[in-house]
């Protein structure tokens, strides 16, 4: 069930009115809360449900007795162990068979390895981490055991954000589903606003990027550099408004139900360096790899070259937990390598000199960059589309001056938004301006394109 759909609408509208019925029973509204986030799930495929409520039910009982017995460690590891099994096998599978197969060729192993093709559950990168997150910060006493078996259900299937974050932490969640929350009008008014901001976003803007991004990156053989160029900027501002679309829909859908869901983008395009970018962009993610493997790994403890060796690795993890391909492994060790590249040259007063502007405008063109493993197909139209770029012909580029314009308008709104000059947007006139601009494009774009958001396939 995707959030730009009529079928959400009924959903949500249905949803919601429950919701608002129960408002003066805990525990029923609670048990609702979880009945709508498994029928939002189970519509995709009902046999999901199976995966989740497994999952849900050991970690549940892992917590219990991680807090109440003397084999803490013993009950941390069956449960960290069973989902890296989860993902390694429906996530990975695939990619070992098949690189397991590839090997046995090239050594002429006499043994033919069959690939694995299994369906892969919408959403488990994310569950599964939020999951982990919740049993390590109780092994770890940063957060109180779960008792109430239908109250941790739902934190780990609330349909807002179970399927493509934000990854949220059991520290802001349940406290908040332990009581009653109070729904004002405003929260509703704010919460739908917000729902507006993302469905512009993922309709009005990122389904029509992806008409031209898909274009290019699909025949990247018949396409000169200008026009690659341009497509991989496309891809830049598709994924942004397409991930931190279905975010601000689902802040939105939660703080209507009196949730609060974290922040999960902050300009990332505005980012004065590569850390600074990770500090903006997938904010729960980033945290979460912080947290859970870089201050593992030793994070900025010890002599330099292991905190690099740490910050690299890191990266190269994440770029796996993105996608089970070469492309996302190198993507991540792409970032990793050019935020190790970069961490003593941001300490510089050369650098702290830079003009601001300069400073985003190389921090950029570095992500756009590392997005094209992040978007080609394979390996292979990675590298062709890298080398034709560089080659720099320009025989007939192919480029949607209309929406370069309206990502144009969006990007100078957010440069100015993190200078010094923000009061200039704070006029009435400028507010309702975009508002009623973004209500005329979604009005004539909403129904041209309908695609699924592309975090989902994680």
């Amino acid at each position: 069930m995707l959030f730009h759909t009529w079928t959400f609408v009924v959903f949500f509208t249905i949803t919601m009115a429950v919701y608002l019925l129960l408002r003066r029973h805990a525990n029923w509204r609670l048990l609702w809360l979880l009945i709508a986030s498994y029928v939002f799930y189970g519509w995709w495929n009902p046999l999901f449900l199976i995966l989740i409520f497994y999952s849900t039910s050991l970690e549940y009982l892992a917590g219990l007795m991680i807090a109440d017995t003397r084999y803490k460690k013993t009950w941390l590891a069956i449960c960290l162990l069973n989902s890296v099994f989860m993902l390694g096998f429906f996530k990975y599978a695939g990619f070992f068979t098949e690189n397991l197969r590839t090997l046995f060729i090239i050594l002429h192993v006499p043994l033919d390895v069959p690939v694995a093709n299994i369906l892969l559950p919408v959403g488990i990168s994310f569950f599964t981490f939020q999951s982990m997150s919740y049993i390590i910060d109780v092994y770890y006493k940063k957060v109180k055991v779960e008792r109430h078996f239908i109250r941790y259900a739902s934190f780990v299937a609330m349909f807002p954000q179970m399927v493509a974050g934000p990854i949220e932490r059991g520290r802001n969640i349940l406290p908040q589903l332990r009581h009653i929350p109070i729904i004002r009008k405003l929260d509703v008014s704010d919460g739908l606003s917000l729902f507006l901001v993302g469905l512009v976003k993922k309709v009005v803007l990122a389904d029509f990027l992806a008409i031209y991004v898909d274009k290019v990156y699909n025949n990247p053989s018949l396409y000169d550099s200008t026009t690659l160029i341009f497509a991989t900027y496309a891809f830049a501002w598709q994924i942004y408004f397409d991930f931190s679309g279905y975010t601000d829909m689902a802040r939105g859908v939660a703080k209507a139900l009196g949730i609060r869901l974290m922040l999960n983008f902050n300009n990332p395009y505005t980012a004065v360096d590569i850390g600074d970018f990770w500090r903006r962009w997938h904010i729960s993610l980033s945290s979460w790899f912080k947290d859970y493997v870089y201050v593992p790994l030793g994070g900025n403890r010890g002599f330099k070259y292991k905190v690099y060796w740490n910050v690299l690795l890191t990266m190269v993890i994440s770029g796996f937990w993105h996608g089970a391909a070469w492309t996302f492994i190198i993507w991540g060790a792409l970032n990793g390598l050019g935020r190790v590249l970069t961490i003593d040259l941001e300490k510089t007063q050369f650098y702290l000199k830079i003009p601001k502007i300069i400073k985003q405008l190389l921090v950029f063109h570095f992500i756009c960059l590392t997005w094209v493993f992040f978007r080609a197909a394979n390996l292979s139209d990675a590298l062709l589309i890298l080398k034709k770029i560089c080659q720099f012909t320009n025989a007939s580029p192919e480029i949607p001056v209309f929406l370069f314009g309206a990502v144009g308008l969006i990007w100078i709104y957010q440069l100015i938004f993190s200078s010094k000059y923000k009061w200039l947007l704070e006029n009435s006139f400028v507010r309702v301006g975009g508002m009623v601009t973004a209500l005329v494009l979604f009005l004539i774009f909403s129904t041209a394109a309908n695609k699924q958001f592309i975090y989902f396939q994680f």
